[in-house]
């Protein structure tokens, strides 16, 4: 057997672990919740918490309030917890189902079992504020069904606990004693914890105590709207600004036709000195066989569990795991084309001197309306499910400083550098041997999406890789893509984090 054929036959046994490998998670991801449901319960404690500010009394403040937080508050958050439940309680029915095959090994049993019961104490969680709300409505009745239900169940017994507190705080017989507090404070956060301790008070007939918590209160809601201006304010800024210089590109498009800056560079592709075989070789072996077979084997090896780690720790494994998966992936792109070598000219160009600044930040505005739009289209289609990538659900906790710079190395240097040099700089101008540019860019952008093994994240994310792609068609800079990918990053983050932050 000679050695090229022995290499492909290689090649094809990786490409079928991979692409087993690959459509396993995507089938996984199927089944899981979305960031975005959490997102939306995020925000309606900041919602909540704005929505007691004083000021927002006056009429003008209250017009324009209302883009922020909405005309009936309380009901929108009841019906954000009720979807949510809803969301959570449909992949609780699906775990449970996974759990009755016969064919599971010990290891996927304890993993069902215990991501069953994390859901269960999510739902009770979810019931357990619900009830504030409902109460906060005058639903009082309502509400102490919502927690005789935890009652009965036995759920976790903090949580069984403070259903009894709270049943208590709006029932007809309040059990009035000071330790009541520390107990709420311990249990609920957020608005949740304001709204219970007001209740303890009102009831108490305390007005000096009432009164320094509203005061209080009014300090956390002018934050919250703040922040919410700014979640809801900058997005769509951007969101506009993005519209009106994409119509502006058309506009020109259709004046100026082929000297329009959509058409730079529109059909010129690369020289392409290797074949397919060496692309083939670079993304199974480079990307998703390190990436999704060999590292996953080492760490399960290793016996690490990043879910038993704190925040901090956890922003370190997912950084030093990224960055074995970069160098590894990088270190199989250079041995593959480095026969080649000296490449052609435009092959993978940091031009440093140039107007790169103004293709990323232009990139960027594109991308905000063109993704949003396809991310609303396509949530129509996944209604909470489909997965999402895991580093969002830790940047939505991480309240930590140390552990935010990382997760924004992460995100915003490593995963910038790292795919743009590898889906811009290497895949795309190879597919152009064998594609137009068009379709290359098309292509490219697909397989983007692919490997972040998340099924409602492959529309939005294959928009997002057309823009990255066609910044980089254009201006053959990778500093310019790599620009445009690292505001998208840093504005998801950024989001995260300030939602995060409103839960305290």
């Amino acid at each position: 057997m000679s050695g090229k054929l022995l290499k492909r036959l290689i090649l094809s046994l990786l490409t079928f672990v991979a692409i087993a490998r690959i459509f396993l998670s995507l089938g996984n991801s199927l089944d899981e919740p979305q960031v975005q449901s959490r997102l939306e319960l995020y925000q309606a404690n900041l919602v909540l918490h704005a929505a007691e500010l004083d000021a927002l009394e006056d009429t003008e403040l209250s017009d324009s309030s209302a883009t922020f937080i909405g005309n009936k508050p309380l009901e929108t958050a009841e019906q954000q917890y009720q979807n949510a439940k809803n969301a959570v309680r449909d992949n609780l029915t699906k775990l449970e189902t996974q759990l009755e095959r016969l064919s599971l090994s010990a290891d996927d049993i304890e993993q069902l079992e215990a991501a069953i019961a994390k859901e269960s104490e999510f739902i009770d969680e979810i019931d357990l504020k619900l009830g504030i709300i409902q109460a906060r409505e005058g639903k009082t009745q309502t509400a102490l069904s919502t927690w005789d239900n935890l009652i009965l169940k036995e759920s976790e017994i903090d949580i069984s606990q403070t259903a009894i507190i709270l049943k208590n705080l709006w029932g007809r017989s309040p059990d009035l004693s000071e330790n009541l507090i520390s107990q709420i404070s311990v249990s609920l956060n957020g608005w949740f914890n304001y709204a219970a301790i007001e209740q303890f008070y009102q009831l108490q007939n305390n007005d000096s105590a009432l009164s320094s918590l509203r005061a209080q209160e009014q300090k956390i809601a002018s934050k919250a709207f703040f922040k919410l201006a700014l979640i809801s304010g900058l997005p769509v800024l951007a969101g506009v600004s993005g519209f009106i210089f994409l119509i502006f590109l058309l506009g020109q498009l259709f004046l100026q036709k082929e000297k329009a800056i959509l058409l730079v560079n529109n059909t010129l592709a690369w020289q392409t000195p290797w074949d397919w075989e060496i692309v083939w070789q670079v993304l199974i072996v480079g990307f998703f066989f390190i990436g999704q077979i060999i590292l996953p084997l080492l760490i399960g090896i290793l016996g690490l569990k990043i879910g038993e780690y704190t925040i901090r720790y956890q922003a370190v494994y997912v950084l030093i795991t990224y960055l074995l998966m970069a160098v590894a992936g990088l270190s199989v792109l250079y041995f593959s084309i480095k026969s080649f070598f000296p490449l052609p000219k435009d092959w993978f160009q940091f031009k440093f001197a140039s107007n790169w600044p103004l293709w990323g930040f232009g990139g960027y505005l594109i991308a905000v309306p063109l993704v949003i739009l396809i991310s609303l289209i396509n949530q129509q289609f996944w209604q909470g499910q489909g997965g999402s990538n895991p580093l969002l659900f830790l940047a939505l906790q991480a309240q930590d400083r140390v552990a935010l710079a990382i997760f924004f190395f992460t995100a915003c240097i490593a995963a910038p550098i790292f795919e743009e040099i590898l889906f811009r700089g290497f895949l795309l101008p190879s597919l152009t041997r064998y594609f137009p540019v068009w379709g290359a860019i098309f292509a490219s952008s697909f397989l983007f999406a692919i490997a972040h093994l998340s099924l409602s994240e492959v529309l939005p994310l294959t928009m997002l890789g057309i823009v990255l792609a066609v910044v980089y068609t254009r201006s053959r800079n990778l500093l310019a893509s790599m620009l445009v990918h690292c505001l998208w990053n840093t504005g998801t983050l950024f989001s995260l984090f300030i939602l995060g932050s409103g839960v305290n």
